[in-house]
């Protein structure tokens, strides 16, 4: 059994890279915090995404969290502190622009920019633990990493509605029957079902890969 827990040992960086077969795994590295977001961790992740795009050993990407949670999106705290510098581009750009399919393992709590991260993912696997929320609106923002299109796109503008305008959570279940995840797997062996799902993207020729995920941006 493959755990993220394992793959971050003792690393103190809040973005934690790991190879595991042909798949590069990205972990969110913030426990205390909910994983969410500093303005460092956003200028550092697109050189995470290229570096797993120009190797020629890692077919795909998986993005999960250190439990218990995915990622609560941007640090809110950090935002309060100071004006914010505007950090381009951002996460869910980059991961919409990847040529290579990403995996958005989500082990826990998945909110607001967070799940604008996952929405931007070619496949959003859910562990039995994991729950979504859109809080943009409960703290006074606007979502502006493309959830107003992504997250319709997914569950259909009423559910889209339903969760923008009253923050609240879905379960895992729930996301699977409107349709923002692919599937559900132990929170056990969420990683091991997501590293099996990047062997079968192996058998898939890397250029019909890319020409499927531009063709269903």
């Amino acid at each position: 059994m493959t755990r993220v827990a394992d793959l971050v040992g003792a690393a103190s960086a809040h973005l934690v890279t790991q190879t595991v077969g042909r798949a590069r795994v990205i972990v969110i590295n913030r426990p205390d915090a909910r994983n969410a977001l500093t303005r460092q961790m956003r200028r550092d992740f697109p050189a995470l995404i290229q570096a797993a795009e120009s190797d020629s050993q890692i077919d795909a990407v998986i993005l999960t969290g250190m439990d218990p949670a995915f990622s609560a999106g941007v640090d809110l705290k950090e935002r309060a502190a100071g004006a914010e510098p505007l950090v381009k581009p951002n996460p869910a750009e980059v991961l919409r622009a990847a040529r290579k399919p990403i995996i958005a393992a989500v082990n826990g709590a998945c909110v607001t920019g967070a799940l604008e991260m996952a929405l931007s993912c070619s496949f959003i696997i859910a562990s039995t633990e994991a729950r979504f929320a859109d809080t943009h609106a409960k703290v006074g923002l606007m979502p502006k990493w493309g959830q107003t299109t992504l997250l319709p796109d997914a569950i259909g503008v009423r559910r889209a509605r339903h969760m923008m305008l009253t923050g609240e959570f879905i379960d895992a279940r729930t996301a699977l029957d409107w349709g923002l995840v692919n599937e559900i797997a132990p929170h056990d062996t969420l990683l091991d079902r997501c590293v099996g799902l990047v062997s079968r993207i192996t058998a898939v020729h890397p250029e019909c890969a890319a020409a499927v995920l531009q063709e269903l941006r």
